[in-house]
């Protein structure tokens, strides 16, 4: 037997990941605040923000695995969070159209008993196509990705906006690397099969 698995996230895309290794798990909502460090560099922020989240619920669940993680789609220094909105959405798009983006996922597994940390960084790098106006509009009516960073759902219709995806794991983009975390897993002694 192993301890209990808290996924600490309000994702419901996380969620989703997580059910397909068919372990039980419970999913807890972190109260961290999300905000950038003055200098802070994208990819800190995220592991940060990952270690952080799963940090956040460690006293309500002793002799847990708390699962954190956090991304940031980033180009240049430059952050595109969730838009939450359709205004904010067509600026990200016009913005990203044509370039590389570094869609950076971070992920933490944290044992509660020990207070023992592993986090880790996988990088995704997105080309968007050239977009058209038209093409934004059409992609937000049909498929309004106000709450995915960069305002692009690849897992759905979004993938229509990309010429190319580079990563390790394709679950990185979605937002839980589950190959690096059922690594992390079986260093604990849970075994996915």
């Amino acid at each position: 037997m192993y301890p209990k698995i808290i996924l600490a996230s309000s994702s419901p895309y996380r969620r989703e990941l997580l059910h397909r290794l068919g372990l039980p798990f419970d999913v807890s909502h972190p109260d961290a605040d999300e905000s950038r460090l003055p200098g802070e560099a994208p990819e800190t922020m995220a592991l940060r923000l990952a270690e952080e989240k799963a940090r956040a619920i460690a006293n309500t669940c002793p002799g847990a695995l708390i699962i954190g993680s956090d991304q940031v789609a980033t180009v240049d220094g430059e952050i595109y969070g969730k838009p939450g909105n359709h205004q904010r959405a067509v600026a990200q798009l016009r913005a990203l159209s044509g370039k590389t983006v570094n869609f950076f996922t971070a992920l933490c597994l944290l044992d509660s008993t020990s207070g023992e940390a592993e986090v880790r960084g996988v990088p995704t790098l997105v080309k968007f196509r050239p977009l058209s106006e038209r093409e934004i509009e059409n992609y937000l009516h049909r498929e309004p990705a106000y709450h995915c960073a960069g305002s692009a759902k690849s897992e759905g219709l979004g993938i229509a906006l990309l010429s190319s995806v580079q990563g390790d794991d394709p679950t990185a983009l979605v937002g839980l690397p589950l190959i690096a975390l059922c690594d992390m897993l079986r260093k604990r002694g849970v075994e996915v099969l």
